[in-house]
């Protein structure tokens, strides 16, 4: 489903990704760790189209864009399949919990294999069925996240991508969202999420990516990363 293949990207005269190569297939879960400023939102941002690749190649569903390519507009990106759940919410602030929602909605496509609406989103976070008259602006940090994550399902995505996930959530919260997102993955769901808290990321993602200084340092399954202490500790900082 995505692909990335020495890809490099940065802001201005800075470049922060050296050779960055990683892929999520259909139905998987993949986590993507690191410490701050190691370059994992600057990935997310080159995923989605939001910065020009300077080499290498990203695949979406197939189609491989490369760096003397023009790039797909982010919206476009969007539009074909790529849900994202960015760092720090961004939920209009003015519009009602209901409005964030319904504003996103797009059918599924044919052959996938779930199907969000405005209820299906509703079940899953009954929270929010509480809230809908409710500005972005009102609720709290853990109810932001929560319709973050809905108005990104309201696209019907291929896969959804989450940048810290639960960061800066109150402990049940936490637990709430881990929930969830176990249940989109048994769904078939496919999932590339950023987050600091390994053991939870242990219990529910396929295969793991660590970022350090803009390059893939290490990757491999949740059993080798639990195991390997001087690697957390390393890369980590746990």
């Amino acid at each position: 489903m995505l692909t990335l293949k020495n890809i490099e990207a940065g802001y201005g005269t800075a470049q922060v990704l050296f050779g960055v190569s990683l892929a999520v297939a259909e139905g998987q879960c993949v986590s993507l760790l690191g410490r701050n400023g190691m370059g994992k939102t600057t990935t997310i941002r080159t995923i989605m189209g939001e910065l020009g690749l300077r080499a290498g190649s990203i695949t979406r569903f197939d189609i491989t864009t490369s760096s003397s390519d023009r790039m797909p507009a982010s919206y476009d990106i969007a539009r074909a399949g790529f849900g994202l759940v960015p760092e720090g919410r961004q939920i209009f602030p003015n519009l009602s919990v209901a409005e964030n929602l319904k504003t996103f909605y797009q059918p599924a496509k044919d052959g996938a294999k779930t199907h969000w609406n405005f209820a299906a989103v509703l079940d899953l976070f009954p929270r929010l069925g509480e809230r809908l008259s409710h500005a972005g602006t009102n609720l709290s940090g853990g109810e932001q996240q929560m319709l973050a994550i809905g108005r990104a399902l309201m696209t019907n995505p291929r896969l959804l991508i989450l940048d810290e996930a639960t960061e800066g959530l109150a402990p049940l919260i936490r637990r709430d969202i881990w929930r969830c997102l176990r249940t989109l993955k048994d769904s078939g769901q496919a999932i590339l999420i950023v987050d600091k808290n390994i053991a939870a990321l242990a219990q529910l993602t396929d295969h793991h990516y660590i970022l350090d200084k803009g390059q893939i340092v290490w990757d491999g399954s949740s059993d080798a990363l639990i195991s390997d202490a001087s690697l957390k500790a390393r890369y980590l900082g746990v």
